[in-house]
């Protein structure tokens, strides 16, 4: 092989590798729609924010009315956490409360809200979104349709013991999704939420790396992904708060970033 037809070769290679990776750190579907192709339909259809009051209040777990944001004007991103709560979520939620931000938070239901149900309260009560991570964290789409079932299923009703509300949002372990994934969502009323920045701190325990990384990838109607079990996430999220906001950017959770569209039960929202 000629040397050149050798490094195209490796070069095509190489950058099919980083497309592969992409796709596994920002989640995978098929059909996605973008926050901004959210809102701009449901401009479309004649939706808007009408009282002045964030959409989606008194529906999705821990929505509250609170003076609304319109992502239309305002540079808007998404705090989100997977995986808890933990220990940590108690510090977690004083750092949220005194910034005065909210989140969107995607709880495992087994060891997690079973294991929490007092943080699992609070979440709700502060104002926070609440979500759904599955039972277990398998990966839905090597599931079959009653397994996936179960996995949402049981994380709706620990959730709904809690607070009295069924989650609409779910997150898919790893951002794996697919046909059947879509279609049980879509029965259990639970829109699919990926991400655009990730800080891989499962890999991680130094806070300041956590935080650039994070800093680094943030842009307008992205959804920030990080989780609140793992040690050196929670220390970076100050930093990250306020850096953000020294950029000018305005915190909300997912459906906030949505509105005026309401999240839709099936569709895949990633920015």
């Amino acid at each position: 092989m000629p040397v050149k037809t050798h490094i195209r070769g490796a070069r095509v290679v190489s950058a099919l590798a980083a497309a592969s990776l992409a796709l596994v750190l920002a989640g995978c579907s098929a059909d996605t729609t973008s926050p901004a192709d959210a809102r701009a339909d449901a401009r479309a259809d004649g939706a808007a924010l009408s009282d002045g009051k964030q959409p989606g209040s008194g529906k999705g777990v821990g929505a509250e009315a609170r003076p609304a944001a319109d992502c239309e004007k305002a540079k808007c991103i998404a705090l989100t956490f997977d995986a808890g709560p933990g220990k940590d979520t108690p510090r977690l939620l004083d750092m949220l409360a005194k910034e005065k931000v909210h989140a969107t938070f995607f709880l495992l239901g087994k060891n997690h809200v079973l294991k929490h149900p007092d943080v699992v309260r609070r979440l709700a009560a502060e104002g926070h979104e609440v979500a759904n991570h599955t039972w277990t964290h398998q990966r839905l789409d090597q599931l079959s349709k009653e397994e996936i079932r179960d996995e949402l299923g049981r994380t709706q009703d620990a959730i709904a013991d809690i607070t009295g509300t069924k989650p609409t949002l779910m997150r898919p372990p790893q951002g794996r999704t697919d046909d059947d994934v879509t279609a049980v969502s879509k029965e259990l009323g639970l829109s699919q939420v990926l991400w655009s920045a990730t800080a891989k701190d499962y890999s991680t325990t130094d806070s300041a790396l956590i935080e650039q990384r994070i800093l680094d990838q943030a842009d307008r109607d992205g959804i920030i992904l990080l989780h609140d079990i793992y040690d050196g996430t929670v220390p970076a999220v100050p930093g990250i708060i306020e850096e953000l906001k020294k950029r000018g950017y305005t915190f909300v959770t997912v459906p906030e970033l949505l509105a005026p569209a309401e999240p839709q039960p099936g569709t895949v929202y990633r920015p």
